[in-house]
């Protein structure tokens, strides 16, 4: 076995929803639902020393390890920009401290509440890229709405994300570092191994919204024998992703009214009755059907609950299960169809071979998870999947299915899931754990070995981390009871 063989070559992060004060890793100030985003959370910092540590434990420390960002890192959403680009900061401080930054590269693929950091990027690349290559009357392309799957032997320039690397550019020791942004898939090749990240929304049919409504009213736009491409997904859904969940942190008060009514939304007798008062209020001030207050009241709200129905119980909110029906289906279809068909077309253009064994990780559920599915597209007996799940609390009772994991790979493409936390009742069940499901008919890997003998859950930095874990869950349950409490 050659050196170094089983060290950590990639680390994947999602969901963390950096600004928000739901999430665990944005500090939230004592006795307060206000935040600090000054100053690290507790878990960040403690998150930050289990990666040194494992990244301290490699044997060839001549190479740093890629960090690899799934998406809802920022929240765009529901905090402030410069809410959340501050937070973004204390972890690039504890991931790029002076002297001994953790990592060489940063690939970030943008999920749904960071869907605008895709957009300024892509303009970018749009000018510098491609207008700046062109001259007056020359007949231009239009924008691209997606990046190649493999970049890293890809001829093409990789796609810098404007607004973080504005933000970490500042520090002088990163003046030369830059945040490459892919979307909305981000492949790994080794042999005929391949892994595949994606942030996750697309596997939700809300996020396809456009698409369906596209299909139904004008079902002649796309031939029968003629399959959604990852191209379409983004084209045909770009702006609602962004204008509902990745740009109203920037609205000022009426961000702040959503996000109000988006806490409502996990108590579902006190959002049936905000429904009711806004129903009502919009009855009284728009005669929408023209038929009286009474009639327009009760149209208003079955209205409004067409749509919120879609949006009061998202995929993470679901915590009776992995994935919900419509997620299972959604997974499957994303998997075989949209994904499988880049893969393809892509293998094809560059004279790639398609691999033979495929992973696939995705987060935006907020629900760690990892098993082998069986998708009908794929070469092999089966792909192993992986969720990363989420870094928020989102449930005034503990919802044991929730919680953040890190996903490690090495130099070969293994994979295993280091489980930093699910939600528990009792502190004392909180304990980090390292998963792996190898592929159909073989056996669990040496990485997966090596990860396991360095995580001790009794031992620091490991109980360090689940020590603290407990309690902040507990504030920010807590400041949810408070704020769904609140008028």
């Amino acid at each position: 076995m050659s050196t170094g063989i089983n060290d950590i070559r990639y680390v994947c992060l999602s969901d963390m929803h950096l600004g928000a004060e739901g999430s665990l890793l944005t500090n939230v100030l004592k006795g307060s639902t206000q935040i600090d985003p000054l100053k690290a959370s507790p878990v960040l910092k403690e998150l930050m020393n289990c990666l040194k540590y494992l990244i301290s434990c490699k044997q060839d420390q001549t190479h740093k390890p890629s960090l690899i960002l799934l998406g809802d890192i920022l929240e765009l959403a529901l905090a402030n920009d410069n809410q959340a680009a501050m937070v973004f900061e204390r972890f690039l401080e504890l991931a790029m401290p002076a002297g001994s930054e953790l990592f060489e590269k940063i690939v970030y693929i943008p999920g749904n509440h960071d869907h605008h950091l895709w957009e300024s990027a892509r303009e970018t690349q749009y000018v510098s890229n491609y207008l700046a290559h062109t001259r007056p009357q020359d007949s231009l392309k239009i924008p691209w709405h997606t990046t190649n799957i493999f970049m890293e032997d890809d001829p093409n320039p990789w796609v810098p994300s404007f607004f973080l690397n504005g933000l970490l550019q500042r520090y002088d020791r990163l003046k030369n570092f830059n945040i490459n942004t892919v979307y909305p898939n981000y492949g790994l090749r080794q042999g005929d191994r391949c892994v595949i990240f994606h942030h996750g929304h697309f596997i939700e049919s809300i996020y396809q919204l456009m698409t369906t409504l596209k299909d139904l009213i004008f079902p002649q736009q796309r031939p029968v024998d003629r399959k959604v491409l990852v191209w379409d997904l983004e084209a045909e859904n770009f702006a609602w992703i962004d204008f509902f969940w990745s740009t109203l942190g920037r609205s000022g008060e009426v961000g702040q009214d959503v996000e109000i009514i988006y806490d409502k939304m996990q108590d579902e007798d006190r959002f049936r009755k905000l429904l009711d008062t806004l129903a009502e209020s919009l009855a009284a001030k728009y005669d929408i059907t023209g038929m009286g207050d009474w009639l327009n009241s009760d149209i208003t709200k079955l209205i409004i609950e067409g749509l919120v129905n879609k949006l009061v119980n998202p995929e993470r909110t679901q915590t009776d299960r992995s994935l919900s029906p419509d997620a299972e289906q959604g997974l499957w279809n994303y998997v075989n169809n949209p994904l499988f068909t880049q893969m393809n077309d892509e293998c094809i253009n560059r004279n790639l071979p398609f691999p033979s064994q495929t992973t696939f990780v995705f987060g935006h559920t907020h629900k760690p998870f990892e098993e082998v599915r069986n998708f009908q597209a794929y070469l092999g007996d089966g792909v192993p999947v992986y969720n990363t799940g989420g870094w928020v609390v989102e449930t005034e009772q503990p919802a044991p299915l929730h919680g953040g994991a890190v996903v490690l790979l090495n130099e070969d493409l293994d994979i295993a899931s280091l489980r930093m936390y699910n939600e528990a009742g009792e502190p004392g069940k909180y304990h980090v754990e390292v998963h792996e499901v190898p592929p159909p008919g073989q056996s669990n890997s040496d990485f997966f070995g090596h990860l396991q003998g360095l995580i001790q859950p009794d031992q620091p930095p490991w109980s360090q981390f689940s020590q603290t874990v407990p309690i902040e869950v507990s504030i920010r349950e807590e400041n949810l009871q408070a704020k769904i409490n609140s008028k």
